[in-house]
């Protein structure tokens, strides 16, 4: 079954999908979660207290909306455009992410946090 997650962040409420994914069940055990919200670009990330390595099928590209863990920081990223990694209309991590989910709605909404906002990830 899905695992669903709500992001709170502003008055922002998104749910999400967890995919099957290892990482994904460690970030599930872990919630809820609460972090200070970094921008970077158009990427919102943080650092959570799961710490595990790149699993198989991790990937620098990515697509809006897509939710990822990247190891090198123990932070849960949210894309929703492009980066100052990004080369032409691409969204390029840092450097490789677990993909771990989705948001269910429009990813663009993440455009008015702001840098250093509160995040909250809780269990739908």
């Amino acid at each position: 079954m899905a695992k669903k997650i709500r992001i709170l962040v502003s008055d922002l409420k998104v749910e999400a999908e967890l995919n099957e994914s290892k990482t994904a069940q460690l970030i599930w055990e872990a919630l809820p979660i609460e972090g200070k919200g970094n921008l970077w670009g158009e990427e919102i990330y943080f650092s959570i207290p799961v710490k595990t390595g790149l699993e198989q099928g991790a990937r620098e590209v990515v697509s809006a909306g897509e939710l990822g863990y990247w190891p090198a920081g123990h932070a849960f990223c949210i894309f929703f455009g492009p980066t100052p990694a990004s080369r032409g209309d691409e969204i390029r991590a840092a450097s490789a992410v677990n993909v771990i989910g989705k948001v269910l709605s429009d990813p663009k909404v993440f455009r008015k946090v702001k840098d250093g906002t509160k995040v909250t990830l809780e269990r739908v």
